[in-house]
């Protein structure tokens, strides 16, 4: 007897590396989506790195990891050193 088995393989999702693998976890343990937090660092996009680290641990009780992911990555997008 002839056995048909169906199988699914989707496709890999392609799985964010570097800074931006913790966005998930991030918006899921603050409850706002990254873009959020990006405005926000668009309105001290002047200070410092370290500076905006601060800022969001201070104003948000983020982690120091969890800003330090999101500082890194809105720094590169927007041509910050």
């Amino acid at each position: 007897m002839k056995t048909t088995r169906l199988y699914h393989f989707p496709m890999a999702e392609k799985k964010a590396t570097g800074p931006a693998s913790y966005f998930p976890s991030i918006e899921m343990k603050y409850g706002k989506p990254i873009a959020y937090w990006m405005k926000e660092l668009k309105k001290v996009s002047k200070l410092a790195h370290m500076e905006q680290v601060a800022h969001l641990k201070e104003n948000f009780e983020m982690g120091h990891g969890h800003a330090n992911a999101i500082v890194h990555v809105f720094r590169a997008e927007n041509g910050l050193k």
